[in-house]
């Protein structure tokens, strides 16, 4: 037995593979990549491909632990590592279709799972060379450079036919927005989770309060028990419209902090996220965010932001605009990227219907997901943020376990979305 590597990902590389296949298992590598097979790869991903007829296995590496594939793994950039076994008769079943120039192998891999098992096997059955050293604040916003833009088109389409044949594709039907809850305090609350975070959060608060608007607004900033100075800032800045929240249990996420603040009496109509080292990039930010809501009227509108460092100077990939959103299709594609964009700005009518999970990473997306299901969701496709990207931040640089309970919990809010669209 031997690894294969493929010239591209393209169709016809991947198809001659499959047809130079002599043996029942085709073991692809990634060509960047040294490999070095542990003294019984090959014999264990075969076997274990025969007693669970998976269509396709994979394996921890040595120091590289995987994750479990679901239902809900569909994005293209989940991470088998670089050697795979793929069943010939599995593949040749499945058939790729379509002239692709990047995706034959993800097509190839969803069209197997549909009907085989994905197994990952996890023992360390090799060692490998790293395919990309970053860390992973750096790779987490490859899918929105514009560089890559016929690339993700490509991936789009792969994805929306999976949808359609597994029955969880959503038409652009999309349900009205429940009636605002009557005697709300404000039209808008700016919601700011925060723990210990004295060097930016009188920043990102006087960013909010100097909002110019036609319509009342607060600020609701929920404190997670900060062990710095920054409980000491917020009682300093003199300003009523200011709601400052301790929350009494100490075991909230950043999901359970934004409960504190849409279930209040404080949240207004609507709820505008601001994250505690971030900026609004001009004082019209509110006024057009809530413009776009009632113009829908949208359950959900998300922005686009910059990216900057501790300064607030531009830098790669600059401006997030997320414009691999459609109306026909964003709700769907949402299903194989791992983020809508900021700021997020919500019906806080909706936001009490469904809650934020209380976890401190993905909160928002599963948020998003759950909207984006009945309700449609506008888009702001010019810069009303400026998002810091330093040291600070809690996904700058991330342990392989971390990274990868983060991404294995992504995968399980689409697979329990994916499972609900296919009841509906």
């Amino acid at each position: 037995m031997k690894i294969v590597y493929p010239e591209d990902y393209s169709s016809a590389s991947i198809q001659r593979l499959l047809d130079d296949a002599d043996s029942d298992v085709l073991f692809l590598g990634d060509p960047r990549v040294n490999i070095e097979p542990g003294p019984h790869m090959f014999d264990r991903m075969a076997e274990v491909m025969r007693e669970t007829g998976a269509g396709w296995v994979y394996a921890d590496a040595m120091g590289h632990p995987r994750i479990d594939y679901q239902i809900g793994s569909i994005r293209d950039a989940f991470d088998f590592g670089p050697v795979v076994g793929v069943s010939a008769h599995a593949a040749r079943e499945a058939a790729i279709d379509g002239a692709w120039k990047w995706g034959a192998l993800y097509d190839l891999r969803l069209r197997i799972s549909e009907k085989h098992p994905i197994v990952r096997i996890p023992e360390p059955l090799y060692s490998a060379s790293t395919i990309d050293a970053r860390p992973t604040g750096q790779k987490q916003f490859d899918y929105v450079d514009p560089r890559n833009r016929d690339y993700q088109i490509e991936m789009e389409r792969i994805a929306t036919a999976h949808l359609k044949r597994v029955g969880a594709w959503l038409q652009p039907q999309f349900d009205k927005v429940p009636v605002t809850e009557k005697n709300v305090p404000v039209r808008a609350s700016v919601v700011i989770p925060v723990r210990n975070r004295e060097r930016t959060i009188l920043e990102a608060v006087q960013s909010a309060l100097a909002q110019r608007a036609d319509f009342e607004f607060n600020v609701i900033v929920v404190d997670n028990h900060s062990t710095d100075r920054t409980t000491e800032i917020l009682r300093g800045v003199g300003d009523s419209r200011l709601r400052h929240i301790v929350p009494e249990r100490i075991d909230l996420g950043i999901g359970g902090c934004w409960n504190e603040a849409i279930y209040s009496k404080d949240c207004g109509q609507y709820a505008i996220q601001l994250d505690s080292d971030d900026l609004y990039a001009n004082d019209g930010v509110l006024r057009r965010i809530v413009a776009d809501l009632e113009g829908g009227p949208y359950a959900m509108v998300v922005g686009s932001y910059t990216m900057v460092d501790f300064s607030l100077k531009e830098i790669p990939p600059g401006l997030i605009d997320h414009r691999e959103w459609t109306r026909e299709n964003g709700r769907n594609n949402a299903l194989r990227i791992n983020g809508l964009g900021a700021p997020r700005a919500f019906s806080t009518s909706v936001l009490r219907r469904i809650g934020f999970p209380n976890v401190s990473y993905g909160e928002d997306y599963a948020v998003a997901l759950r909207i984006s299901r009945d309700y449609e969701i506008g888009r702001i496709y010019e810069s009303v943020y400026l998002c810091r990207r330093w040291e600070g931040n809690s996904d700058s640089a991330l342990p392989i376990e971390v990274a990868n309970r983060y991404d294995q919990y992504k995968d399980w809010l689409r697979t329990i979305e994916i499972q609900t669209r296919m009841r509906q």
